[in-house]
């Protein structure tokens, strides 16, 4: 049993009176204690005082996939925790491991704030000044990060969506003269004197022109095309150095051409080869704009998944879905990082419980992370794979890699290797907190020279931290 003999004795508690003693051990509790118990853990809402009374106390942090121990309680007056009597937010930054038997002293946090405020008062407003200044230094390079990230994020969409809407945009300003014309040859073959019989035969020998399966060589598309210009100046048709090229690209050969004579006669070859050339270039207009109106709608279809903006906070997901569209929105950057990404999806994958928004900004730090250590070009390997009761994301890169002691404070807040102004050291704390103490996960670094992997575990049915 704690004594007010005993806690006189700590050099801790030597200014404090007889009363304040008293006052102490009618709000502290004895707690004993064999080894390998663990009093409290790190991430964890520091609730409590701890006052080492015998024994010793290993404080322990879990770096990568071991545990290291950072400091030790080894003294009677030591103490730790205690965080949220001058700070609501205030946590546990390691966790208390006993060592040997021992005891401690317990006082609840609200209990030590009151007996801080009766006794000193000027110290209070000094330590809630000092926790104040912190988070408020924390939380302002927490939105500088952020609002930078966002101006990226940003740079690079605007980037993505220009292009696509570029090319509609050319697109739709070419089919207007492409339909123009394609209406003109109609009148041609009018005049033309084609009769229905012949234009229906007409029609079916373009509809029989094949679709390419996809980009055809050049070289034979070169080929054909003089081929193509000699068969029709032989037949002295109008316009033929511009008819060539489009039938080339189509895969028309001059066999089908000879077919078109066959059906038309030569007073309506030259209309007719007009006719179906301006109809190839209409229908290869329109599949311009449909893939550039599909590549927005994806880029759209992307923007709302990665921002989450129509779901609720807690949800089932795929974390498949939050990575491509993660990749998606810094698409622009890894390409103009010279940086390539290669997928390796498990087969099967089950769906976790989480905050998307939340894992989509872990997956953008991760990632970002990792684009700069590529700077230069590397590959990225995004892997995700199922274990018990979890889900596995791993996020490589074929970086310097980092050297064992800057592995160990890599989640450390404020910790980075970046020059000033490239970066806040806040990214992968804030991907260490939402991970361990959003999701009851784990996240922890392999990392050797030429390759770096950045391992998320996340439970499939949400824990509470």
């Amino acid at each position: 049993m704690i004594t007010a003999a005993e806690l006189s004795g700590l050099v801790l508690f030597e200014s404090l009176t007889p009363a304040q003693i008293d006052e102490l051990l009618a709000v502290g509790q004895e707690v004993a204690f064999a080894p390998g118990l663990d009093l409290w853990h790190e991430g964890e809402h520091a609730d409590d005082w701890w006052v080492l009374l015998e024994g010793r106390i290993d404080l322990v942090r879990h770096v990568g996939r071991e545990d290291v121990v950072f400091a030790r309680l080894d003294a009677p007056g030591r103490w730790g925790g205690g965080f949220r009597a001058w700070d609501e937010g205030g946590v546990y930054l390691t966790t208390g491991r006993t060592a040997t038997d021992g005891r401690v002293m317990r006082v609840p946090a609200g209990a030590l704030r009151s007996l801080a405020v009766a006794w000193f008062p000027f110290g209070v407003h000094i330590i809630d000044g000092v926790f104040y200044t912190v988070r408020n230094i924390e939380e302002g390079a927490r939105q500088r990060g952020a609002l930078v990230t966002l101006g990226t994020l940003a740079a690079g969409l605007a980037h993505e969506l220009n292009n696509p809407a570029a090319a509609s945009a050319r697109a739709v300003d070419a089919l207007e003269a492409a339909n123009e014309g394609l209406l003109a040859a109609l009148r041609e073959l009018a005049l033309a004197g084609l009769s229905a019989q012949q234009y229906n035969d007409l029609d079916a020998l373009r509809r029989a022109i094949p679709v390419p399966d996809g980009p055809v060589d050049a070289l034979t598309v070169a080929d054909l095309e003089d081929e193509l210009l000699g068969w029709l100046e032989d037949r002295d048709v109008e316009r033929a150095w511009e008819l060539a090229p489009a039938l080339a690209s189509a895969g028309v050969g001059t066999g089908w051409c000879q077919q078109v004579l066959d059906a038309v006669g030569d007073e309506a070859l030259d209309p007719s080869m007009d006719w179906v050339t301006r109809t190839l270039t209409v229908s290869a207009l329109q599949g311009q704009i449909k893939e550039s109106t599909r590549r927005i709608s994806e880029l759209v279809t992307a923007v709302k998944s990665y921002s989450q903006m129509d779901r609720g906070s807690m949800q089932r997901i795929d974390v498949t879905e939050g990575l491509e569209s993660t990749l998606v929105m810094l698409g622009h950057r890894l390409r103009e990082g010279g940086i390539t990404v290669v997928r390796d999806y498990g087969a099967g994958l089950p769906e976790v419980e989480a905050f998307p928004g939340e894992l989509n900004q872990v997956w953008t730090n991760l990632i970002d992370n990792a684009a700069d250590a590529m700077a230069g070009g590397g590959t990225l390997r995004v892997r995700t794979r199922s274990e018990a009761h979890s889900v596995v994301v791993e996020i490589g890169d074929t970086g310097p890699g980092m050297p064992p002691e800057v592995a160990q404070r890599a989640f450390e807040a404020f910790f980075t290797t970046k020059e000033v102004g490239k970066g806040t050291g806040l990214g992968l704390d804030i991907a260490r907190r939402i991970v361990v103490q959003r999701h009851g996960g784990a996240i922890d670094i392999d990392s050797e020279p030429g390759s770096t992997v950045m391992r998320v575990t996340l439970p499939t049915r949400h824990v509470e931290p």
